[in-house]
């Protein structure tokens, strides 16, 4: 979580920088897209709301576009959505992006995508249940929902430093599991499966992630292995084909760690959903 891109999300437009947390991001939840949209057979997709709170808004299912899967979009700032489709056409993708004012009542016919989802977006959301309940009408198969892990001591220090516009542009409510769980258990979707995800070896903080690690001693973890520009922006445009391998490199701690230590380390959670009385 990085509360300042509320204000600031138009400079990643401009300056394609996304530091190397975000792309780290990119990296492991493009992967995770992908497993899941191969174990369902998805051929279409819709993530709503498409800002979140990484990098360059919007960007976040463009390798599934480039995977061959039709991909839907809709957001709540008019201007935002049209740079998003500009990022598209330069990318030379197809985007079906959707302006919406709010997310209360969803312009989508039942059963219209096979995969829904979003990543830190719901507490953009006006009301929780109303939402769940429009995406689960619209949705056929899967719903993906990525939330900020509150107890990680990243989250838990930005919502300290950033309590003002947490509480006054955000719906925290929003992003409680239990929340989310309930609702989704209320409209008869199961649960089949959650798991902290985003766990690099640096906390979810608001500053750069060399100079962290350098008040620890530990900037040898990524000294000299990136350029100060870090953008995935150049991997979908095919300048930096070995940009994926690059941030796995830093892999090796999310896949190591035991769940103890992601719940307080890991940046975000996720929470995979399928209708009741279906087949996984």
């Amino acid at each position: 979580m990085a509360i300042p891109i509320l204000k600031n999300w138009k400079n990643y437009f401009e300056e394609e920088d996304e530091g190397l947390g975000s792309s780290y991001e990119r990296v492991i939840l493009n992967r995770k897209l992908k497993t899941i949209c191969k174990h369902f057979a998805v051929k279409n997709v819709l993530e709503i709301p498409s800002f979140g709170f990484t990098g360059i808004s919007g960007i976040n299912s463009v390798r599934l576009a480039k995977n061959g899967i039709s991909v839907s979009l809709a957001d709540h700032e008019q201007e935002r959505l049209s740079l998003i489709e500009s990022t598209w056409k330069k990318l030379n993708l197809e985007l079906q992006g959707k302006y919406l004012p709010d997310y209360n009542s969803l312009p989508f016919e039942d059963n219209q995508f096979e995969l829904s989802w979003n990543f830190s977006a719901l507490w953009f959301v006006e009301n929780l249940e109303n939402f769940l309940t429009e995406l689960t009408r619209i949705t056929s198969k899967v719903i993906f929902l990525n939330v900020p892990n509150r107890a990680g001591i990243g989250f838990l220090s930005q919502k300290f430093l950033g309590k003002k516009d947490l509480k006054t542009l955000l719906r925290e409510e929003n992003i409680f599991p239990e929340n989310i769980m309930k609702t989704m258990h209320k409209l008869h979707w199961q649960l089949i499966d959650r798991d902290f995800i985003d766990c690099p070896p640096w906390p979810d903080i608001g500053m750069s992630k060399e100079n962290f690690l350098k008040i620890f001693g530990l900037d040898w973890l990524i000294k000299n292995k990136e350029q100060k520009s870090i953008s995935i922006m150049n991997f979908y445009k095919n300048i930096e084909p070995d940009f994926e391998q690059r941030m796995m490199r830093y892999n090796w701690f999310e896949k190591s760690v035991p769940n103890f230590v992601k719940r307080f380390w890991a940046h975000h959670r996720y929470f995979l959903f399928i209708p009741k009385n279906k087949k996984t």
